[in-house]
């Protein structure tokens, strides 16, 4: 064929045909889909030029190729027009015997060469659904980096307020007792001086006793309701005093551990503000909720003065709230308990 006439136009369409080819591996977000369309439309125009000109019987293996890439490269329903006319196009040359091209190929060869778009459109889902599986495990991953970035804050504010309900209110008492034992000392009482070392003394052992529980809370992921209220509630020194009613069942740990907490924080309270008065505890169990509530009779002892932080029914609020519960607190105004204080919570679960 030589160098100019036919072998040059072979030679041209042979290069077009291969740079169609080779775009494939330029990445889609690079290549505007009105420029991929045009480009892909000039290359099977190339591919049934090629197999016109062409004598050797292998140019229509680039409309094969091409009719790929075209499946792989645009949408399906852009895909498969082009393909159509990827087939008519080459059917056509075949058919009208159009150029100089291998005269023995069948016409029937050239509806053929779109079929391959098919094979192009199941590649381009299977990247697709990688792609979108990919996509959905980022997510999945970050969506369970932030819940633990959250849980991680909860558990924060949870060790605070079990920090708080154990520490602030005895250390501010002891700090108390022990400030009035010097101030005392410059008076020579030494009788009103023991006094406050005692009552400093006794906040000690009461804010052991209650630090003991909140580590063993801490260190247990789920602790039995029932068992651990009898034994918080017998430690505080108020035997028989749980009364349950309904069908008892065990809550999640958060209910369980809120629970606690909330008991724990009404017999302390109750011990400072009202000793010697008899408390008692109520569990009820309900289909939709339990409910926990503490009841001091009036105290029948000398009440000591202290300074609270004023966060411990804060504290309680705060805990309920993340249960999805209500928390109320305030005196007996009526009953045998009538002069005493009560705390209610209701959570559901």
């Amino acid at each position: 064929m030589g160098i100019s006439g036919q072998g040059l136009a072979v030679a041209v369409l042979f290069v077009l045909n291969s740079a169609a080819l080779l775009a494939r591996s330029l990445p889609e977000n690079r290549v505007p889909a009105r420029a991929a369309l045009t480009w892909l439309t000039l290359g099977i125009v190339a591919a049934a030029a090629l197999i016109g000109v062409s004598g050797s019987g292998t140019g229509y293996l680039f409309a094969f190729f091409l009719a790929g890439h075209i499946g792989y490269r645009l949408e399906t329903r852009r895909a498969l027009a082009l393909a159509a006319t990827c087939s008519l196009l080459c059917a056509g040359v075949l058919y009208f015997d159009l150029g100089p091209g291998h005269p023995e190929l069948p016409w029937v060869l050239g509806l053929t060469t779109g079929v391959p778009v098919v094979v192009g459109i199941v590649n381009r889902s299977q990247r697709q659904a990688v792609r979108s599986a990919l996509s959905a495990a980022e997510s999945a991953e970050r969506a369970a980096r932030a819940e633990a970035r959250t849980a991680v804050l909860t558990e924060r504010g949870r060790i605070a307020r079990d920090v708080h309900d154990v520490l602030a209110h005895s250390l501010a008492g002891i700090n108390m007792q022990l400030e009035l034992a010097d101030a005392l000392l410059d008076t020579g009482d030494l009788e009103k001086v023991r006094e406050a070392n005692d009552k400093a003394h006794g906040l000690v052992k009461e804010s052991l006793k209650q630090a003991q529980w909140t580590v063993h809370a801490l260190r247990e992921d789920a602790l039995p309701l029932l068992e651990s209220l009898t034994a918080m509630i017998e430690s505080a020194g108020h035997h028989d005093a749980l009364t349950v009613t309904g069908t008892v069942r065990e809550p999640s740990a958060q209910v369980t551990q809120g629970l606690l907490r909330i008991a724990q924080e009404a017999l302390t309270n109750a011990a400072r503000h009202a000793p010697g008065g008899r408390a008692a505890v109520e569990l009820t169990f309900t289909a939709a909720s339990i409910t926990l509530r503490v009841r001091n009779r009036p105290a029948t002892r000398a009440v000591t003065p202290g300074v609270g932080s004023g966060m411990g029914l804060i504290g309680m609020r705060e805990r309920v709230a993340l249960l999805g519960g209500s928390v109320s607190a305030g005196p007996v105004t009526e009953g045998r308990d009538q002069g005493g204080w009560q705390v209610e919570a209701v959570i559901p679960g």
